[in-house]
């Protein structure tokens, strides 16, 4: 028992970090069609501006509990200045086109994004742990036990039923449901569908910065931190089907328990267990847990 318990907290804790990274990847291609390679910038900018405003916080001795307001602020900052940017100006001439060039474009974007996050943030890590402090521990079967780790795997259970409520209970819900059925129909009933994806894409882009945001008091933020959470977001999208988000959560907890497996037993395979996860799924499920076949206008 002393042993599963470390284990499935530290799965539950990695798989919403993961959740965080992958759901609005999901979300973003399951609405505008899109496969945004750029998708873990967001991610490591609101890694960034949660990290410097915490920093600020803790400098000029305001408050602590700010820093947890600060972590939210964070996320919805960089999506209400970088969502509408990007989607208007680069994303809105992808829709339609091939994959191939979906993911060039966009992948042009990360380089472009990742290189200002240096200029503008340097090339230091950075490390701002006070919500966790504030948080403190407690003993979980005789196991001592980080509260903030248990703070994120609520945050990740409430954006779940969040986004489903959303979706399934909401007019935006309805209409982004119209949208993603047949988006001319939608048009010719009078549906601004350019302003559902923006709304569609700027909450994808929360959710990246989010999940950096919230990642800060565990594991700080450094360069290259968008490179990796790309490609474990993809890998996450792939197992749980891609636009599923459902699928999402899922297959977060598959990789995190595959990586937590693999840091407890076998260390060096801890980077490659995520992807040998992925492998054998899509072996069993060539689209995915909650993908299917559909059909395609060409």
């Amino acid at each position: 028992m002393n042993a599963i318990i470390p284990l499935v907290l530290d799965t539950l804790s990695s798989a919403a970090l993961i959740f965080f990274a992958a759901v609005g990847l999901t979300l973003v291609f399951n609405v505008l069609r899109v496969l945004n390679v750029a998708h873990g910038s967001f991610y490591s900018i609101g890694a960034y501006v949660a990290a410097s405003i915490c920093a600020f916080i803790v400098s000029r001795h305001l408050n602590p509990y700010l820093s947890f307001v600060a972590l939210l602020f964070s996320a919805a900052l960089v999506a209400v200045v970088l969502g509408p940017l990007i989607e208007s100006t680069l994303i809105r001439w992808t829709y339609g086109k091939s994959e191939a060039v979906q993911i060039l474009i966009t992948f042009g974007l990360f380089l472009i994004l990742e290189d200002l996050q240096r200029m503008v943030f340097g090339v230091q890590s950075f490390y701002e742990d006070t919500p966790m402090r504030l948080m403190g521990s407690s003993s979980i079967g005789g196991v001592v036990y980080l509260n903030y780790q248990m703070f994120l795997v609520a945050m990740a259970v409430i954006v779940v039923f969040g986004l489903r409520l959303l979706i399934k209970h909401s007019r935006l819900g309805r209409l982004v449901t119209a949208v993603v059925a047949d988006r001319e129909m939608a048009q010719s009933i009078g549906v601004d569908t350019n302003k559902i994806f923006i709304l569609a894409f700027s909450l994808g882009v929360f959710l990246a910065a989010l999940g950096g945001a919230l990642a800060v008091p565990t594991s700080g933020v450094a360069p290259g931190l968008g490179a990796d959470t790309m490609v474990l977001a993809f890998a996450v999208a792939a197992i749980g089907g891609l636009g599923q988000i459902e699928g999402a959560a899922l297959a977060a907890l598959i990789v995190a328990l595959a990586r937590v497996l693999a840091i407890y037993f076998v260390p060096s395979l801890d980077a490659v267990a995520p992807y040998a996860a992925m492998l054998i799924v899509l072996l069993v499920r060539p689209y995915g847990l909650f993908g299917a076949i559909t059909t395609r206008r060409i």
